[in-house]
């Protein structure tokens, strides 16, 4: 999840809520309007809705590079 930036300026960054034992309950992005006290320290790091799409776009073409030679390795694993 990256923290996305709106072209209002506003800040969506990613959270999530964990029980007491550490089990994950979910993931949410929280807004973060500039003058608040944490915008200053997302910012930097914050990317526009279209750069955070090609960002996931490149991650699912090279994962399925990734998961072809994964699966390659498996099945001469199997044959051993």
């Amino acid at each position: 999840m990256y923290v996305i930036r709106l072209a209002d300026g506003t800040l969506r960054v990613p959270r999530s809520l964990t029980s007491e034992d550490g089990r994950l309950i979910g993931n949410a992005y929280v807004e973060v309007l500039p003058g608040d006290p944490d915008y200053e320290q997302w910012l930097p790091e914050s990317l526009t809705e279209e750069e955070a799409l090609l960002r996931r776009r490149r991650w699912e073409e090279e994962n399925d590079e990734l998961e072809r030679e994964f699966l390659a390795y498996k099945a001469q694993q199997d044959e051993t």
